[in-house]
């Protein structure tokens, strides 16, 4: 009896706690701006923590066939893990798609950052460190970690007119608060959806105004435009999520 109330436990730990960081979740969003482009956005990668395969996200690449792949921030924070980094980032960069990125708070932990810069520039991907891109029907922005205080939105938004549709991609949605000029969308991640779903979670663990007003998921737009925010796809803390799945985003904009 005793081995029956043990599995039962093990199995119910699985279906809700770990299995949730297996079950990827690809979101969709229509939310037009006048670019008519297909945006992936993958957040908070986590190498130490991913339980979703390269494999899983090259097939999901291949089906959804984005313009662009946007990339915000949390790769890790252990050197050790870089060498998976680079496995993943080979897959994502042999799709083929151009791929923009920005880094994290957990990345400002690693002891020599510029080992992980290094492999962005390997695969070429294009890392946005307060700085902004023309691209073919828009201006791509790239803002810094705000909450570890890397962020300049002025230096972000240096040569960044009105002749284009603006696109932001940063971290910590935190930032929002902070711009003070329009942009018609952005993307952001670092809340996890609240990663383990219960009450007053972030009255435990405070992630900074946006979630103490109820506002760490999903779609939303104040006075200078429109923000999504990724439940990212992969684990901070504890490798586990209640009643959250891991998540990659498709934009049509």
């Amino acid at each position: 009896m005793i081995y029956l109330i043990i599995s039962g436990c093990i199995i119910i730990i699985y279906l809700f706690f770990i299995f949730p960081t297996q079950w990827l979740k690809v979101e969709k969003l229509n939310n037009p701006i006048g670019i008519n482009k297909r945006i992936l956005q993958i957040s908070d990668l986590h190498f130490d923590r991913l339980r979703v395969s390269a494999r899983r996200i090259r097939e999901e690449i291949k089906m959804t066939n984005p313009h662009y792949i946007f990339l915000t921030g949390d790769f890790t924070y252990r050197e050790r893990y870089l060498s998976r980094a680079a496995q993943y980032f080979k897959v994502i960069a042999d799709c083929g798609v151009p791929v923009y990125a920005v880094l994290g708070n957990h990345d400002y932990e690693l002891p020599n950052l510029k080992k992980l810069l290094d492999l962005f520039e390997v695969y070429g991907i294009k890392i946005l460190l307060n700085e902004s891109v023309l691209l073919e029907d828009f201006q791509l922005v790239g803002i810094d970690d705000y909450g570890t205080g890397h962020s300049n939105i002025k230096q972000a938004f240096r040569f960044v007119d009105d002749s284009k549709p603006i696109i932001i991609i940063t971290h910590d949605p935190n930032v929002v608060l902070k711009i003070e000029r329009p942009y018609h969308y952005l993307m952001a991640g670092h809340l996890h959806g609240k990663q383990l779903n219960v009450p007053f979670f972030f009255a435990i663990k405070p992630k900074g105004p946006l979630s103490a007003k109820g506002i760490y998921k999903g779609l939303h737009t104040d006075q200078r435009g429109t923000f999504y925010i990724s439940k990212g796809i992969g684990q901070a803390g504890v490798n586990a999520r209640f009643m959250v799945r891991s998540e990659i985003t498709i934009h049509d904009l």
